[in-house]
């Protein structure tokens, strides 16, 4: 791999640096199976080699990253060097060729990335929920409402604190779509921008007594250091579908960045996206409760999720190209 990209993960700070910390020191490299996994590339074995994977806060903060980098290594005998970011970040470490591979949570952000060339391979890989949280007094009076834009705009009617990721997240991107639906332009002292990942937010909200929009996974994780609780639920728990939360998994485009392990990454994918990885997922919890849903596999397929949403081949006119 590129000298470059060694030296920018050493020099990582901040959230990158703690995903690091986090996922490289369960792995002490493994060894090569019997089968061999030797390398196509003339490289050795796999288990010569090392996965990087950039991602979000939400999967490593809920433990399920260590999961399944652990049993990705169990099979395949290579670790996984793992940069934890907002879905943002984590796209920009990419699109630098700092990376192998990325799983991220803003169908919008990975098609413009795929849009422009960086991203190929795309899959759907598992599903949770957004929650809308706050403090037991409910100050503008959501708990139980089953409408997620009408309880933004209850926020913003009543100024009640909301606080807001603001760092271009997976989940800062699905709660700017919330604003917009309910026709309301967040802003003014009501509303406070962290610029952190969705653990930090959440303590903020907690301890000024004010709303957040959340992942499932991050909140269950937490729910017992803060004091916050659920008011208003995603389609897990048959709240509405735009508190919906899919991840999708991407390989970096070798084309554009040579020095991207992508036979690597595809395994990466591979192993996700087949039943033993879907399982891992399914598998995952904590305190009793399931954090996230695999979703890879369907015996009537989703030919959508290999390309950006709504494209069409050049030519036709929203059908498939025939050549007549």
């Amino acid at each position: 791999m590129a000298i470059q990209r060694r030296g920018f993960l050493a020099l990582a700070g901040g959230t990158a640096a703690a995903g690091l910390a986090g996922c490289t020191g369960t792995f002490s490299g493994g060894e090569e199976s019997e089968g061999g996994n030797e390398s196509t590339s003339g490289g050795g074995s796999i288990a010569d080699q090392e996965l990087v994977l950039a991602t979000t806060t939400s999967t490593y903060d809920t433990g399920l990253l260590d999961e399944v980098n652990a049993a990705f290594e169990e099979n395949f005998g290579t670790p996984v060097q793992a940069i934890s970011q907002g879905t943002g970040a984590a796209l920009e470490t990419a699109r630098a060729g700092d990376c192998d591979i990325v799983m991220v949570h803003a169908r919008s952000q990975e098609d413009e990335f795929m849009r422009n060339g960086y991203g190929i391979n795309r899959r759907d890989l598992m599903y949770n929920d957004f929650v809308i949280v706050g403090p037991s007094d409910d100050p503008a009076g959501i708990g139980g409402s089953g409408d997620a834009v009408g309880a933004f705009q209850a926020i913003a009617e009543s100024q009640s604190l909301f606080a807001s990721r603001g760092d271009n997240s997976g989940t800062n991107t699905a709660e700017l779509q919330i604003w917009e639906a309910a026709g309301v332009e967040p802003g003014g002292e009501w509303y406070l921008e962290t610029g952190q990942g969705m653990g930090d937010t959440l303590n903020q909200a907690s301890q000024q007594g004010g709303y957040t929009l959340s992942d499932r996974g991050t909140f269950i994780s937490q729910q017992d250091e803060i004091e916050l609780e659920i008011l208003v639920q995603g389609p897990v728990e048959g709240g509405p579908e735009i508190l919906a939360n899919p991840y999708g998994v991407l390989a970096i485009n070798p084309a554009v960045h040579d020095n991207v392990n992508y036979q690597l990454a595809m395994s990466y994918i591979g192993f996700l996206t087949s039943q033993e990885g879907q399982d891992v997922i399914e598998n995952y919890e904590l305190d009793g409760e399931q954090l996230f849903f695999p979703q890879a596999l369907s015996e009537d397929p989703n030919f959508q999720q290999y390309v950006p949403e709504g494209w069409q081949p050049e030519g036709t006119d929203g059908g498939n190209a025939t050549g007549e």
